[in-house]
């Protein structure tokens, strides 16, 4: 108490949250087994939470009490995310919250990736010519030099030749490429016609909205005009753009808010996943003043991780190519871009790396959630949150306030009693009752502060029938000394051998409270887990109390005056 180790409390006796969770119909109870061990160490390492309770109810539900919470939210997320976690590499970024397949969005995406450019219809990035039926040319000869293009200041004669819509100006080498796909339906074959640097005019192209000839048509292989919109993706939100569903071996759209601004980013398929995370640990460096995460992966994992890393490192700094995208559920939770002295022939290897957290306020608590996702980020079936109930602080101080009368009113008339009948041995009860009293508080305190150990109403409960217990060992002792004093033996010697053969006697008894006990926390779930340990640990103290301080009081009792010297002795209590 004197150090500040006073017992943490628990959801009924501080308030709290409790949480139930649903698992789908059907869920093994292995898989709920492993669900609850691995959300304990995510609630165990947010530093927070007091000893979360976290117990099986039925077939498919969980029940989660989280006493003392200060960030309720954080809590509730780190318990219900499934985390099916990736590292994926980033293709692309758009700044802002709309991706950049959304109808509305802006189209210049700093990406590696290709830009599409769609052709109207009537537009080619080459020139096609094409001849009538009926005029033909010798395949051998070149095109008379009368037959060529007109000035700028000329018009085409009317011949039949017909030259479609251009952008472009005609190659350096003045050769009009064709292919027989383009000339499928001509009656002739054409040779290569040259045309000068020329643009043609205006008025002598063909308007774009006509109707082709029939015999001009493109054959029923021919690919599809590009002015055709492409098929919309039934995975990207049309609002945002982003991806409805991420799936891992896919392209995504997902969005990133890094503290600065929001970012979509197109992500790659998973180059890595959560089974490659063998641990994850926060740290801090004292020499930049920053948080980090320790990241260490299994063999595999490191080779895979060598890999992407690798590729990420090939890109320019500032490219968004360079950045790994952490992702959990579909939610980028981190996208560290690789470090400038990695080298894009072998990227990070020893199976081990550090994310870069930086410094401020928030960024120990970012560091630690990132290595909890690290570190325990895959549950193995996914939880729907059914209810959420808030205890309120007021309830649990009432429950607090009424147990703690309990016991003080018990402990009270347990010492009444005591004094009524052993006298002088009543005494050294009554000090034995406060010493294992104090010893108890201190254990739970000291449990509190290394393992998360919570005092519950349970728990409560539980100590106030080891003080029944202890207080039974008492009794057991002063009745063998009396029994000793009553065949004639002086005090000091009753008190001797009344212990050594009522010390059998307590640890037989005691023996069963904690065979109980343990056997009640193995079984049992939720509060009769913290009754449990009550009752464990108050069997041990008692063991612990009766030859260290029960029979070494009683003796230097036996050497006073209130060993022998009237009714109220020692010596008094066994006539």
């Amino acid at each position: 108490m004197a150090l500040g180790l006073t017992p943490r409390l628990g959801l009924d006796l501080q308030g709290g949250t409790a949480v139930v969770l649903t698992a789908p119909e059907g869920t093994a109870p292995e898989v709920l087994e492993i669900s609850v061990e691995i959300m304990t160490q995510r609630i165990e390492g947010l530093g927070q939470v007091q000893e979360p309770d976290i117990a099986i109810s039925g077939d498919d539900t969980v029940v989660v009490q989280l006493p003392g919470v200060e960030d309720e939210q954080r809590a509730i997320e780190a318990v219900g995310q499934t985390g099916q976690l990736s590292f994926r590499p980033v293709l692309g970024s758009t700044p802002g919250n709309v991706g950049p397949l959304a109808p509305d969005a802006e189209t210049d995406t700093e990406t590696g990736s290709e830009f599409v450019v769609t052709i109207p219809e009537g537009e080619h990035t080459e020139f096609v010519v094409t001849i009538p039926e009926d005029e033909t040319a010798p395949e051998d000869e070149a095109a008379p030099e009368d037959e060529t293009a007109p000035e700028d200041d000329e018009t085409v004669p009317e011949d039949g030749t017909t030259v479609p819509d251009v952008d472009e100006t005609a190659p350096e080498d003045d050769t009009v490429p064709y292919t027989d796909d383009t000339v499928s339906e001509a009656e002739e074959t054409v040779p290569e016609e040259t045309v000068p640097e020329e643009t043609v005019p205006e008025e002598t192209v063909p308007d774009a909205d006509e109707a082709a000839p029939e015999d001009e048509a493109a054959p029923e292989d021919e690919a599809a005009p590009e002015d055709e919109a492409a098929p919309i993706d039934p995975n990207i939100d049309p609002v945002t753009g982003l991806s409805i569903e991420d799936d891992i071996d896919a392209e995504s759209y997902l969005l990133y808010d890094d503290g600065f601004a929001p970012v979509v980013l197109l992500v790659g398929p998973a180059a890595l996943e959560g089974a490659g995370v063998a641990n994850a640990a926060p740290v801090f460096d004292q020499g930049s003043g920053s948080w980090g995460v320790n990241l260490d992966l299994t063999s595999e994992g490191g080779e895979a991780f060598a890999r992407v890393t690798a590729e990420a490192a090939a890109h320019p700094g500032g490219d968004p190519r360079r950045q790994i995208a952490i992702v959990l559920d579909g939610e980028v939770v981190s996208a560290p871009a690789v470090s400038f002295d990695v080298s894009p022939d072998v990227g990070i290897t020893g199976g081990s790396a550090l994310i870069t957290v930086g410094g401020g306020g928030e960024a120990q608590a970012e560091a630690q959630d990132l290595a909890l996702i690290l570190r325990y980020g895959s549950l193995p079936v996914e939880f729907e949150v059914s209810s959420v109930q808030k205890v309120s602080g007021t309830l649990g101080a009432d429950s607090l306030e009424a147990g703690v009368t309990a016991g003080l009113l018990g402990l009270i008339l347990v010492a009444v009693a005591l004094l009524a009948i052993y006298r002088s041995l009543g005494l050294v009860a009554v000090v034995g009752l406060t010493v294992f009293g104090s010893l108890l508080i201190a254990v739970f305190g000291l449990l509190g502060a290394w393992q998360g150990l919570t005092l519950t109403l349970a728990g409560v409960t539980g100590i106030i029938v080891s003080v029944g217990i202890t207080t039974d060992s008492y009794i057991v002792y002063f009745e063998r000394l009396k029994e000793k004093l009553r065949e004639g033996l002086s005090v000091e010697k009753a008190a001797e051998e009344g212990f050594r053969l009522a010390y059998r006697t307590i640890w037989a008894a005691d023996t069963v409270s904690l065979l109980a006990a343990i056997l009640l926390w193995m079984l049992a779930v939720g509060a009769v887990k913290g009754f449990a340990i009550a009752l464990l640990t108050a069997t041990i103290l008692d063991l612990l109390i009766a030859p260290l301080y029960t029979k070494r009081a009683t003796l230097i009792l036996a050497r006073t005056r209130l060993g022998s010297g009237g009714p109220m002795s020692i010596e008094g209590v066994g006539r």
